[in-house]
C-alpha cells in the first residue's frame, strides 16, 4: 500500500507529547451487571524511509516521534552522529505514522551497502536481523566511566513511577528514563515496546545535548541484548535496570566497558559490569 493510498497528513510538531490513551468499557467476567472502563496504552505503526527508501516499520506509541528517530538512526548504526541527520517530516493516518528522514550521503550509502528489512516490533527488535553478524555486531568500547554512587538510587522506584505520567493512566508501557549526577530524573520516554522507548531517550538526550557519560540511563524492562548494543552506540556510560540481565548481556556489558546496574525491588544495587575484580583498576570518572 503506497503513502497516497492511505491518505498520509503532515504533521508539523514532528515531537509532540503522546496524546492521552482512549477509555475503553469492559464488563467484570461472570458478572453482567458490573461495567468499568480503563484507559488502555496507545498503538500505531511507523514506517521509517531514508532519503526517499523504506527501511523499517515499527510498532510504537504515538508521540516523541522525532526522538525516537534520532534514537533508531544512531543505536542502529545508520548514522554514525546526529550530524548525519538533516532533516525528519512527518506524517500520520488513521492509525499509522510515517517519518521520511534525509540523512548524508555517506550515512545512506553505507545503508545500502548493508541494507536488510526490518520486521519490526515493539517486543524484539533483533528479531528481524539476518545475519549473525548484525544480531552480534562489532562495537567500539566505551571510555569507561566510575559508577554512580549507590546513595543516589535510594527511592528510585519510587522517582521512576512518578515519572511514568502516560503508564500510570494506561499501564501496559516500558519506559527509559535519564538520571543526572545528583540522581535527579531529568528525561523520561514511555513506549510499548522497551528498545522504542530507549531510542526515544537517546533522541531526548541528543535534543537537550546531554553528555551520555554522565548520569545514567534507566530502563523499566529487563536488559535486553539490544538494549546494551544500542546503549553503547549512543555512548551511554552507565545503564541500570529493574529486571535482571542475562549472561549475555553482563558478557557484553563488560567487553564494551559498560556499567550495567540491576535495581532489584528489596535489596541493595547490584552492579554486574564491570566486574568486581576490575573495580579497582583505573577508571575515568564523569563528577
Amino acid at each position: 500500500m503506497t503513502d497516497s493510498a492511505i491518505n498520509l497528513i503532515d504533521i508539523p510538531d514532528v515531537n509532540s507529547a503522546p496524546p492521552s490513551p482512549d477509555t475503553f468499557s469492559y464488563q467484570t467476567l461472570g458478572d453482567e451487571s458490573s461495567i468499568g472502563h480503563f484507559a488502555l496504552a496507545s498503538e500505531s505503526a511507523l514506517s521509517i524511509s531514508y532519503n526517499g527508501i523504506n527501511q523499517a516499520v515499527m510498532m510504537v506509541t504515538p508521540g516523541n516521534i522525532e526522538d525516537f528517530v534520532k534514537g533508531f538512526s544512531l543505536s542502529t548504526g545508520i548514522v554514525n552522529s546526529f550530524s548525519e541527520i538533516y532533516d525528519i517530516q512527518l506524517s500520520a493516518a488513521c492509525e499509522s505514522h510515517h517519518a521520511a528522514v534525509e540523512i548524508s550521503n555517506r550515512s545512506f550509502w553505507a545503508l545500502k551497502s548493508h541494507r536488510r528489512q526490518l520486521a519490526g516490533t515493539s517486543g524484539c527488535g533483533i528479531c528481524g536481523v539476518e545475519a549473525l553478524e548484525q544480531a552480534l555486531p562489532d562495537l567500539e568500547p566505551l571510555q569507561p566511566v566510575t559508577p554512580p554512587d549507590a546513595t543516589l538510587f535510594a527511592g528510585l522506584r519510587d522517582r521512576i513511577s512518578e515519572a511514568q505520567i502516560v503508564a500510570r493512566k494506561s499501564g501496559a508501557l516500558h519506559a527509559a528514563l535519564y538520571a543526572d549526577r545528583s540522581g535527579d530524573i531529568v528525561l523520561c520516554r514511555e513506549d510499548i515496546g522497551r528498545h522504542n522507548a530507549l531510542d526515544k531517550l537517546i533522541g531526548a538526550m541528543a535534543t537537550e545535548r546531554i553528555n551520555p557519560r554522565e548520569g545514567f540511563a534507566v530502563m523499566t524492562s529487563r536488559c535486553s541484548l539490544e538494549l546494551i548494543h544500542k546503549a553503547v552506540r549512543a555512548r551511554i556510560g552507565t545503564l541500570v535496570t529493574l529486571s535482571a540481565p542475562t549472561a549475555l548481556t553482563v558478557q557484553w556489558a563488560r567487553r564494551n566497558h559498560l556499567n550495567l546496574i540491576h535495581l532489584p525491588q528489596h535489596t541493595a544495587p547490584r552492579l554486574y559490569s564491570p566486574a568486581p575484580e576490575m573495580l579497582n583498576r583505573n577508571v575515568v570518572s564523569f563528577r
